[in-house]
């Protein structure tokens, strides 16, 4: 696991054009070649710890006094039109585009998957646009836990990964 620079070619910059934050994470995870989707399923859909679920019920306990959307995770929505909370923007077998909008901000994340010596490269990749103070302060207060979260996340979805081809 390793925090990487943001890709300059993702089609995260055209989404969000104007973001003031991104971030972004890498695994080698050591399984047969696979999409984004399957990538961003291990890590989105995979039941998080309990940890990340008590940290989410209080951040939509916290944000819903002012009115922001809760997070609310919905494996396996008809369609495929979400992975885990998120809404899918777009999609192509390397990398999948996923986002919320919201008053106080918007956000996208970016599954990406390359080969690497036999083994897959998994990145995800967040970017963040702030609309007012709210979504400013928010995003200070929860970055902390984002990076704490998206590097717990995507280790164990490449876990998943493995024991799945196992």
């Amino acid at each position: 696991m390793e925090a990487v620079a943001v890709a300059a070619d993702s089609r995260l910059s055209s989404l969000l054009p104007g973001s003031g934050f991104a971030d972004a994470y890498r695994v080698v995870c050591p399984v047969r070649p696979l999409t984004a989707r399957q990538a961003a399923q291990a890590i989105f859909d995979t039941p998080p710890p309990k940890w990340v679920d008590a940290l989410m019920a209080l951040r939509n306990g916290i944000t819903g006094w002012f009115g922001l959307k809760p997070g609310v995770r919905q494996a396996g929505a008809a369609g495929g039109g979400r992975v885990g909370m998120f809404p899918v923007l777009a999609e192509s077998a390397e990398e999948m585009l996923l986002g919320l909008d919201d008053r106080h901000l918007d956000f996208r994340l970016a599954v990406a998957v390359q080969p690497s010596a036999g083994n897959q490269q998994i990145t995800v990749t967040t970017v963040v646009c702030t609309h007012n103070l709210l979504g400013r302060v928010y995003l200070a207060a929860i970055l902390p836990f984002h990076r704490v979260i998206v590097r717990s996340m995507l280790k164990r979805g490449a876990r998943c990964l493995v024991d799945a081809q196992a």
